[in-house]
Order: C-alpha cells, then sequence, then structure tokens
C-alpha cells in the first residue's frame, strides 16, 4: 500500500470521525436526545457511521476482479482459494494485455493505476484508491448507499444545532455546524448522483467504461446489439447482486449476438 492510499483512506476516517463527534458534542438533536436518555436514535447514528467507514475500507482493501496469470488462477481454483474462474470455449479467443501480458476476458480493461487487469472494469475510483470491478461493485453500491443515508441524517442534525442571529457571536457558535452542513449538503449531491447513475447502468447491464468510451471497445463497436449484455432488468440486477461467481461475459456476448434479429 503505498503512501498516497494511506493518505487517503487516513483522511477518510479523520473526516467521519470528525464530523460524528462534532455532531455528538454540539447541541443538535442528538445531544438533546442523549441528555433526555433517549439513546436509540444516537446508538444507530453511530451504528451506520461505524458501518459506512467498515463499507469504506473493505471496497477499497478487497481485490477487485484482478485477472489472474493462467498458472496463479488454476493453482488458486485447486486449492481451493477466492472465486470460481469461469470456464470460456475453447474456440473463443482471448486478447493479451499489452501491458502485464495476461489473457483478457471480455469487458475487463488494464488499470495503469493499479496496474492489473480488472475483470469487467468499471473505473478507478480515486476516493477509495481502488479500481471497482466485478467482485467489489456490489459493495461499493452497499458503501454508496449507507454513506447516504449517513449524509442524510448527519444533514438533518447539522441543521437542528444551528440558530440563526444576526451577530458576530452567532458565527462563532454555529461555524463547525455550518460548515459541516456545507460539506454534508456537497458529499450528498455527489453520493446521490453517483448512486443513481450507477443503479442505471446496473439495470442495462453496462459499466461506467463501457457507457462513456462505447466507440472504442472492440467488443461493443461490433456488434449487431446496442447492448450484448442486456438481459432484461430483473435478470441484470439479480445477477448482479445475487450471483456468487464470476461470469463468462463471451458465452452471454456471442449467444446474444448469433439469435436472429
Amino acid at each position: 500500500m503505498g503512501p498516497g492510499r494511506r493518505w487517503v483512506r487516513a483522511a477518510h476516517t479523520a473526516l467521519s470521525a470528525a464530523l460524528l463527534l462534532g455532531l455528538l458534542l454540539h447541541r443538535t438533536d442528538l445531544q438533546k436526545q442523549e441528555e433526555r436518555g433517549e439513546l436509540l436514535q444516537p446508538l444507530i447514528f453511530v451504528l451506520l457511521v461505524l458501518c459506512s467507514v467498515l463499507l469504506y475500507f473493505k471496497v477499497s482493501l478487497m481485490d477487485p476482479g484482478f485477472v489472474k496469470p493462467e498458472e496463479e488462477a488454476k493453482e488458486g481454483e485447486n486449492k481451493g482459494q477466492g472465486v470460481v474462474i469461469p470456464q470460456i470455449p475453447g474456440d473463443i479467443k482471448l486478447r493479451r494485455c499489452g501491458y502485464c501480458l495476461v489473457k483478457q476476458p471480455m469487458r475487463a480493461k488494464h488499470c495503469q493505476l493499479c496496474q492489473h487487469c480488472v475483470r469487467r472494469y468499471d473505473h478507478h475510483c480515486p476516493w477509495l484508491e481502488n479500481c471497482v470491478g466485478e467482485r467489489n461493485h456490489p459493495l461499493f453500491i452497499a458503501y454508496l448507499s449507507v454513506q447516504l443515508v449517513v449524509l442524510l441524517w448527519g444533514g438533518h442534525v447539522a441543521w437542528s444545532g444551528l440558530y440563526f442571529e444576526q451577530s458576530w457571536e452567532w458565527l462563532q457558535h454555529n461555524i463547525f455546524l455550518l460548515v459541516s452542513f456545507l460539506l454534508i449538503f456537497i458529499f450528498t449531491i455527489v453520493v446521490l448522483l453517483l448512486l443513481v447513475s450507477h443503479l442505471y447502468l446496473i439495470s442495462c447491464n453496462t459499466t461506467t467504461w463501457e457507457f462513456m468510451s462505447h466507440h472504442r471497445i472492440s467488443y461493443l463497436r461490433h456488434s449487431e446489439l446496442e447492448n450484448p449484455f442486456d438481459q432484461g432488468i430483473i435478470l441484470n440486477l439479480w445477477r448482479f447482486f445475487c450471483a456468487r461467481r464470476l461470469t463468462a461475459w463471451e458465452n452471454i456476448y456471442f449467444h446474444k449476438n448469433s439469435e436472429p434479429v
């Protein structure tokens, strides 16, 4: 783990802790509930913040779906390690990556920041300092969902502690909550847009990379279908959230393209 990655993750943890402590220690609804002995909502809020931080580290530290060299993949599968590698028919030829020289499954892309090819590559997230790919994408959605709930609740709590007067003392007493509310508002917009856009792409069974670079990706450019991986919203969502194995996208691609139009 490089120093840049440690810095980003430390910043995320410090920011989450600072906002949590600030909202609990200032005169907000949460503090008033604590004083009355009503601890359920403060406890749930703290647990949600902890859950969001744990999900952040889980997604940022886990293997997003790095493509292993053939020898390593077979050895890991024989030992029962990791996820079972999908079998691809012998008549389908996989291209080799020009950077790491592994056989690249369909929908995989080489990330120059991670120095690996990633299965069903979506994007490299600078805030996670990790790629979002086939293995960690569902958890990424879970993280965004929990984070959005925390931000919406945190924004409400910060606003509840503000009181408005036209004096210098007002700013002194409210500066932390005011800055917290503005930060939370900005983060809420970003997370909401991310979550909505990802859910839309997932429902279509496409990725951020494929959506943005459709005209440059050979298997999409040469396909007779606009999206050869789309199997309908219900099956797309089920495959994304419930499938336990990596998918051989080549099978779906060639099956869909061979169907009569």
